[in-house]
């Protein structure tokens, strides 16, 4: 009688282990996230590092929670994720539900400290030392990326973090001092669209970057000098590009919406003028919208 009462314990404990399991199980789903970047306009600039050390998520505006399953740090050139490319950080199993933020830590120096030693983020310049990323005084507590997602029960959704260089990475004074504030953008993958095209009748001498802003947005005052140094120029462009050689364009990880491209020159890195606006551009999730700009039309 003992050993059959205790069979029946046992076979009771395995179905409630199986069946906390099973339950455990179907309450999760899949988020797999990659990195990309808008390209930065400061010349001769070769390399941007960042090393990211750890992930974690926002519950619908309630908790945080980390990323155990993350393999870091991790360090990424993200002057080699632009026009559309990216690189998998990781995919990750996690309840099922609405997630509000990501937040992302990474390994750089605190902007007291005045000579870092193998700081994980840095810039290489084509002739020049390379130069360590700095943090704001103060703890790193991490920074925040704008847009939330939906974990669906036993699926996957796939997004971007868009980490934006140019708007991030921060000149101080004359001492070639950078500081690293980031602005990052979460982008569904299956939700986002592109805009890409070709230029011509390009001026010799001149590099054209094109801006993307959704409609109605953008206004003269986007163009004008940063009043301080720890903000870029057309801060409220969602995106941008540097022309390439092959004189064409792309903007991707787009909302589904209106956008007006802001078409500009630079020479060596540095901002010479708004040539034009091309307005009301359309853009479909998982599309491909084609917007061919001639400058013809801009240059008298």
């Amino acid at each position: 009688m003992k050993k059959l009462i205790s069979l029946i314990v046992l076979f009771l404990f395995v179905a409630f282990i199986y069946t906390a399991c099973e339950e455990d199980e179907n309450t999760k789903g899949t988020v797999s996230i990659s990195i990309t970047d808008a390209p930065v306009d400061m010349s001769k600039v070769s390399a941007v590092y960042l090393t990211i050390t750890e992930i974690q998520l926002n519950v619908s505006g309630n908790s945080w929670i980390t990323l155990d399953e993350f393999e870091g740090p991790q360090k990424f050139n993200i002057l080699e994720l632009t026009d559309g490319n990216s690189e998998l950080m990781g995919s990750f199993t996690i309840d099922a539900g609405h997630y509000s933020q990501l937040r992302f830590y990474v390994d750089a120096p605190e902007q007291s400290d005045a000579n870092p030693s193998n700081p994980g983020c840095y810039i290489e310049f084509e002739d020049a030392p390379t130069q360590a990323l700095f943090v704001p005084s103060g703890s790193n507590s991490g920074w925040k990326a704008v847009g939330g997602f939906d974990v669906p029960l036993n699926g996957e959704v796939s997004i971007t973090v868009d980490f934006d260089a140019r708007k991030s990475i921060m000149e101080q004074g004359a001492n070639d001092f950078y500081i690293l504030k980031p602005t990052i953008r979460t982008i569904v993958e299956n939700e986002a669209g592109k805009i890409v095209g070709g230029l011509s009748n390009i001026p010799e001498g001149i590099d054209v970057v094109i801006y993307a802003y959704e409609d109605g947005i953008y206004t003269s005052a986007e163009a004008e000098d940063p009043m301080s140094d720890t903000t870029a120029r057309f801060p409220n462009a969602v995106t941008s590009d540097i022309v390439d050689d092959n004189d064409s364009y792309h903007l991707a990880f787009l909302a589904a919406g209106t956008y007006d491209l802001i078409v500009t020159t630079s020479i060596d890195g540095e901002f010479q003028e708004v040539l034009g606006i091309v307005e009301d551009v359309e853009v479909e999730s998982n599309t491909t919208t084609t917007e061919p700009i001639d400058l013809s039309a801009f240059i008298l």
